[in-house]
């Protein structure tokens, strides 16, 4: 017999018709990496690029259309609302830049304390965290001028305005801040930052082979798991490979005043390949791993040569696309 419509049984099937849809491990993935400040980056960072992509081909369309007389005016609504969609998503994106300093002071402090396997690492290492120290600074300056937040000069204190109790006039030196100058040097720190990032993974490359060539020379050889750990941080390299691949030649082009690129589309599907590899990676990486137990681990021969680290870019998470190419 069925179980009597009572109002509590009523309340189940409305209220609580949740309880019937099965739960989704893909979906506990995606809340799991959107609830992370890279994970949100890289999904609007996605949206952005895609967005700036259709909005050309969306305006060709509606030409083409009204050519043959489909269409009223050769304009498009509907990429005029999506280039909206995508200058709001780009503001946003280096709005959330703002602290971006701090994690760099942290990852600079620490590097210090723990030394990279190799005297060349540190020294690409130390070199990006400066260079990373110029673009920061340059690029909040560049957001906040760009929204007349700050003027576009700076006074200079007077040295009287440290002394107190005493009457202070304003300094007649002023620092001029210019929005094109502070956005070419900001993207030429970033890409010092790129091309030093590059010989980082030359080096994580030939670490990881010598890692290879270590197991490889042991008794037992590589077991299943230390396989598959080469195989993951081979395929990480390969991914930050294609990310910096990508960002290349946007600050190469937004480096420049003239620019390189006549037609932006193709700054705009550097964009999204950079995207799509870093979303990838980073979903990859908020993946729930199976517990492995120490005992299935081979014992391994001792060995003097340094291994190769995990390889994880330590600033991945806070160097994304400056968003200067409306400069």
């Amino acid at each position: 017999m069925s179980k009597p419509l009572t109002l509590a049984r009523l309340e189940d099937l409305t209220l609580g018709a949740f309880a019937f849809l099965p739960r989704s491990e893909t979906l506990d993935h995606l809340v799991r990496f959107l609830s992370t400040w890279s994970g949100s980056d890289k999904f609007f960072m996605l949206v952005q690029y895609t967005v700036k992509l259709l909005v050309p081909f969306l305006k060709w369309r509606a030409r083409l259309q009204h050519g043959a007389g489909l269409r009223k005016a050769p304009v498009s609504p509907s990429a005029d609302r999506l280039g909206k969609l995508g200058s709001i998503i780009s503001d946003a994106r280096m709005l959330f830049r703002l602290w971006g300093l701090l994690p760099i002071y942290q990852w600079m402090t620490t590097l210090e304390r723990n030394p990279s396997p190799t005297r060349k690492l540190r020294t690409i290492e130390r070199l990006q965290g400066w260079s990373m120290l110029g673009y920061y600074p340059l690029e909040h300056l560049y957001y906040l001028l760009s929204h007349d937040i700050i003027p576009d000069k700076l006074a200079l204190p007077s040295l009287t305005a440290f002394v107190p109790f005493i009457r202070t006039r304003p300094s007649s030196k002023h620092i001029p801040l210019q929005l094109g100058t502070l956005g070419l040097w900001s993207t030429r720190f970033w890409a010092a930052y790129v091309f030093l990032q590059l010989a980082h993974l030359r080096e994580d490359s030939k670490l990881l082979q010598m890692r290879a060539r270590t197991l490889a020379k042991t008794k037992t050889g590589a077991s299943a798991s230390e396989k598959a750990e080469l195989k993951q941080r081979k395929k990480a390299l390969t991914s930050e490979l294609i990310v910096n691949l990508a960002y290349l030649p946007q600050t190469l082009h937004w480096s420049t005043e003239k620019g390189i690129f006549e037609n932006e589309v193709w700054l705009d599907i550097c964009g999204l390949v950079a995207g799509i590899a870093s979303w990838k990676s980073g979903w990859e990486a908020t993946a729930l791993k199976p517990a492995s137990s120490l005992a299935d681990m081979p014992p391994m021969e001792p060995t003097e040569e340094k291994l190769a680290p995990h390889f994880d870019d330590p600033l991945k998470d806070l160097v994304e696309e400056p968003s200067l190419g409306d400069m």
